[in-house]
């Protein structure tokens, strides 16, 4: 029997938890070495250009291609606005 994983469970799972600890250790079970690394890089992307900083300051920092930066670019200023809602959410507990 075939069961389809949408992203609506996904979402579920991770929203599930509460523990870091135990977040750590599912996505380290989801993804491979590589793959956590790169979304590391990507929130790292994302959170430098939320700041202001230049595409190709940013490129030259983090050692990634102009276009890796563009396209968080794009995402941020076109995409679901999951990143915006992300950072608008985590500015605001920090105020608190």
């Amino acid at each position: 029997m075939k069961q389809e994983f949408t992203h609506t469970e996904l979402a579920h799972i991770l929203t599930s938890l509460n523990d870091e600890k135990q977040m750590g250790k599912l996505l380290q079970a989801f993804l491979t070495p590589q793959e956590l690394e790169d979304l590391v890089l990507r929130w790292e992307i994302i959170k430098l250009l939320h700041k202001g900083l230049p595409q190709r300051e940013i490129a030259k920092e983090l050692g990634v291609a102009i276009g890796t930066v563009s396209r968080g670019a794009r995402e941020l200023k076109y995409g679901h606005h999951g990143f915006m809602q992300l950072l608008n959410s985590l500015e605001e507990k920090a105020d608190q």
